[in-house]
């Protein structure tokens, strides 16, 4: 008789998660969509008062953690308090991001090229690495990663290089995790996301500049389509896995020529 396979924790269970960047936007959203599906919620960002906006959705699922998660040690005081307040860690999603300035790559400060590669690739790898190390200990072992990768994993916009370089990094990371988490049942995937309609999204309604060096407006999704799809991802057991999964605005213009 073959063994059984890792399965997630029943419905009925209580199930924790771990957002970063859950003071706005697509976290918040994500966030808000898991606390109303019955998980607990550990809300990371830099802005305390933002996180808790989040939190007021569903005040007794949520953690408030304020930390940056580009610094080693602010990583580990947020795991170290989920461990103790949860016990487990179901989902990490790791979704903190930075982009630059759209200036051409030679007028882009070291400076700004560094702050977008702390948080956006050494963040998630800080956060991988804590989440990694719990999952293996708890029992029953194993949990779930799932890294916001963005279509900029695949295709880039015009004067983008940090934000660009940084989410294709994030397609390796993903490979790479979810190859080495095989052996503790720890299931790792990438939500790739075009055009979500939040405060971030809302110039591509006035227009942004296109491959050709025009500027066009692009369509927008609802931020609660993003939600849906990281509860999907989050729902399967861990016997299963979306390595890659594509949710974006249906006519926005990625596929196809520049």
């Amino acid at each position: 008789m073959s063994a059984a396979a890792p399965s997630s924790p029943a419905s009925s269970s209580p199930r924790y998660a771990l957002i970063t960047g859950a003071g706005s936007g697509i976290g918040r959203a994500c966030a808000q969509a898991l606390m109303h599906a019955g998980w607990t919620v550990a809300l990371v960002g830099r802005r305390e008062a933002a996180l808790t906006e989040t939190a007021a959705a569903a005040p007794e699922r949520a953690l408030v953690l304020a930390g940056d998660v580009s610094r080693p040690e602010a990583v580990r005081e947020i795991f170290a308090v989920v461990e103790q307040r949860f016990g487990r860690l179901d989902l990490l999603f790791n979704n903190a991001g930075l982009s630059a300035p759209a200036v051409p790559v030679d007028e882009l400060s070291f400076e700004r090229w560094q702050a977008v590669v702390d948080v956006n690739l050494t963040g998630s790898f800080l956060c991988a690495q804590a989440a990694f190390a719990l999952m293996k200990r708890q029992s029953p072992r194993g949990g779930r990663i799932i890294n916001n990768g963005s279509i900029s994993a695949y295709a880039p916009r015009p004067n983008s290089a940090p934000y660009t370089a940084t989410k294709h990094a994030i397609s390796g990371l993903t490979k790479a995790l979810a190859l080495d988490g095989r052996a503790f049942d720890i299931a790792v995937g990438q939500l790739d996301i075009g055009n979500a309609l939040t405060e971030m999204a809302r110039p591509m309604t006035q227009g942004v500049r296109q491959a050709n060096g025009q500027i066009a407006v692009e369509p927008t999704m609802d931020v609660r389509h993003v939600a849906e799809a990281l509860l999907h991802m989050a729902s399967l057991p861990l016997s299963a896995n979306v390595l890659n999964m594509t949710v974006m605005a249906t006519s926005m213009p990625f596929v196809g020529r520049g």
